[in-house]
């Protein structure tokens, strides 16, 4: 038997019980009440439905309300000690038919309030006689989560047809003009482009797939965050060459977090190329470290285009781009921000954003320290907000 089932003949064995008792008290002789020791079951049993999880509804033959908790009102299933019409309606197919009904009693368009979850789904069933039992839960997160993974799918679908397709269509280029090696070569290189786009969208796929419990994750164990930044600077080296952008670097701190080092460069790594690909050619990039607050901060600076206000709570979304077209042109996958905020957030730390357009961009990866008994050299090194530098 179910949680609900098991509940459903407590509450109803409850009522049988209160029944009884009072009409053995209307006709029998009255006797000197006797205290009971400790709490009875009908206390327990009341607590219970009190303490639920569920909102928990009992509605008597007119369909009126003559039992229910305070999780039912907040699930909005009980206003005004009247139960949804829908759920008294189910109430009365219940009645006719002997089963279990489920119904959906999520707050109609234009009556949620702040404090209503999104979905709320109830199955209604015969309590006792004519007693029935409504038995509601928040099922929002579980919506939520079946619609993002419906988007996911969509955009990941979406984002392989395009170079797929790219592929397709210069391969036949390829063999129309295969007489012409100029352009033979031309498509070659175009079709280059694409496979290294595709092999980066699907690496990055199964990094974010990793990094959101598809995998185990590796034991962090304490990394350096100088040979962090040395590495991802070298990865994004080239890039930044190719369009005459240097990157400064501050001095070696010394800093030390428990963290995963492969995790934490490809992190930074993201975060130096976004830098690269949304600066004008020619234009710094800048990399600090300090420690705020038991936390270490990296700080990768730009004066690129910058990120509207009401862009910047989105930039960490899965394949959201600020500029598409910038991003088309150099490769991006719109998945880089969506992985350092996971990664940060798998280090028990966060990335933040601060940013101006026309401006740039400051975006600070914040991991915890290691222990200050295991790594001597941590000293807090100032406060504030590195995007005030700008």
């Amino acid at each position: 038997m179910t949680t609900t089932g098991y509940l459903a003949v407590s509450i109803g064995l409850a009522l049988i019980g209160a029944i009884a008792a009072f009409f053995i008290g209307r006709f029998t002789a009255p006797k000197q009440p006797r205290k009971p020791e400790g709490l009875t079951v009908a206390d327990l049993i009341q607590q219970i439905v009190h303490d639920s999880h569920d909102g928990i509804v009992v509605l008597n033959h007119f369909g009126d309300v003559v039992l229910h908790n305070p999780r039912a009102e907040e699930l909005g299933i009980v206003r005004n000690n009247r139960v949804d019409d829908r759920a008294r309606k189910a109430a009365e197919g219940v009645r006719g038919s002997n089963e279990v009904v489920y119904v959906d009693l999520s707050p109609l368009d234009g009556y949620r309030t702040g404090r209503q979850p999104e979905a709320v789904h109830a199955e209604v069933r015969l309590l006792v006689e004519d007693f029935i039992v409504v038995d509601a839960t928040d099922e929002s997160e579980a919506v939520r989560l079946e619609k993002t993974r419906r988007d996911f799918v969509a955009n990941v679908s979406h984002e392989l047809k395009t170079p797929v397709g790219a592929l397709a269509l210069l391969a036949e280029a390829v063999l129309d003009a295969s007489d012409d090696q100029d352009e033979v070569r031309r498509f070659s290189a175009k079709i280059m482009q694409e496979a290294t786009r595709l092999g980066t969208l699907v690496t990055e796929l199964i990094a974010l797939s990793r990094l959101q419990g598809a995998e185990k994750l590796p034991e962090l164990s304490d990394t350096e965050i100088d040979v962090v930044i040395n590495e991802a600077l070298s990865r994004s080296k080239l890039a930044a060459e190719s369009v005459n952008i240097s990157i400064n670097v501050d001095e070696p701190s010394g800093f030390v977090v428990p963290g995963d080092r492969s995790l934490l460069v490809t992190a930074l790594t993201n975060l130096l190329d976004n830098a690269v690909a949304y600066s004008p050619p020619g234009s710094p990039v800048s990399v600090s470290r300090r420690l705020v607050d038991g936390h270490v901060e990296i700080a990768v600076t730009d004066r690129g285009i910058g990120i509207a206000e009401d862009q910047q709570i989105r930039v960490f979304e899965r394949f959201y781009r600020v500029d598409k077209a910038r991003s088309r042109a150099t490769g991006g996958t719109g998945l880089g921000l969506a992985i350092v905020k996971h990664v940060a957030a798998n280090h028990g730390g966060e990335v933040k954003l601060w940013s101006l357009p026309g401006t740039g961009s400051t975006f600070t990866l914040r991991i915890p320290a290691a222990a200050a008994e295991q790594n001597p050299t941590l000293v807090p090194s100032g406060t504030g907000d590195p995007g005030g530098e700008l």
